[in-house]
């Protein structure tokens, strides 16, 4: 589990083709230090098990199924990426909660400034889009943001980025029409399954209508 507060970047210097997909090293010796062998670690929203460590590196393996999914598929060495540890009990919840487990990417449409603060502009479909909703969280390549406006019928959503994650991640090295790792907000999940595909009592997806809505004073 995540908040999708970036603490830093690191480079990829390897990412070497095996049977089960990829193995990927990363440096980054500030947070090297505090990482083990098994710990997880989210790499551009992607949660990874750290598989082996050097004194300034860290490895993982990327599998096959991760590697069609996600942008990890398109990482090259020299790459930068974003880079989270795990959350501890005892940590702030400066985001919200990010499993890691990203359901797709988005592509990037467009960019905007006012001085140093940027409003990007990205697509996605539908199997992704009907969990945003305006002033809902998100996370992009293992970012928390807010979605700051949305447009149903373009399929397009928008998020202000301060100075201080645009210069501390790698939104600075987005080029227009790249794809970012995309999770939507778990809670989201939850209360479409709970709603659509219950067994119990209730029977809720047999009954869910507009007019079942009203009826509860909605």
């Amino acid at each position: 589990m995540f908040t999708g507060i970036v603490k830093a970047t690191g480079t990829v210097v390897s990412a070497t083709p095996n049977k089960e997909g990829r193995l990927f090293s990363v440096r980054c010796p500030e947070l090297v230090s505090k990482i083990e062998v098994d710990d997880s670690v989210s790499v551009n929203g992607v949660c990874q098990t750290a598989v082996s460590l050097t004194a300034d590196t860290f490895t993982f393996q990327a599998v096959e199924v991760t590697l069609s999914k996600t942008t990890l598929g398109c990482l090259k060495m020299g790459q930068s990426v974003n880079l989270e540890l795990a959350l501890q009990l005892s940590d702030r919840l400066g985001g919200h909660l990010v499993q890691g487990h990203v359901n797709g990417m988005a592509t990037f449409k467009s960019v905007s400034s006012s001085g140093n603060n940027y409003y990007l502009c990205l697509e996605t479909d539908d199997r992704h889009f009907k969990y945003l909703v305006k002033e809902g969280s998100v996370t992009l390549n293992g970012i928390s943001l807010t979605i700051a406006d949305i447009s149903f019928t373009q399929k397009r959503f928008w998020v202000s980025i301060i100075p201080h994650t645009w210069m501390n991640t790698t939104f600075n090295h987005l080029r227009i029409g790249d794809k970012i790792n995309l999770e939507v907000d778990i809670l989201a999940k939850y209360v479409e399954n709970l709603l659509f595909h219950s067994d119990g009592p209730t029977n809720l997806g047999s009954k869910l209508s507009e007019e079942w809505i009203r009826s509860k004073g909605f």
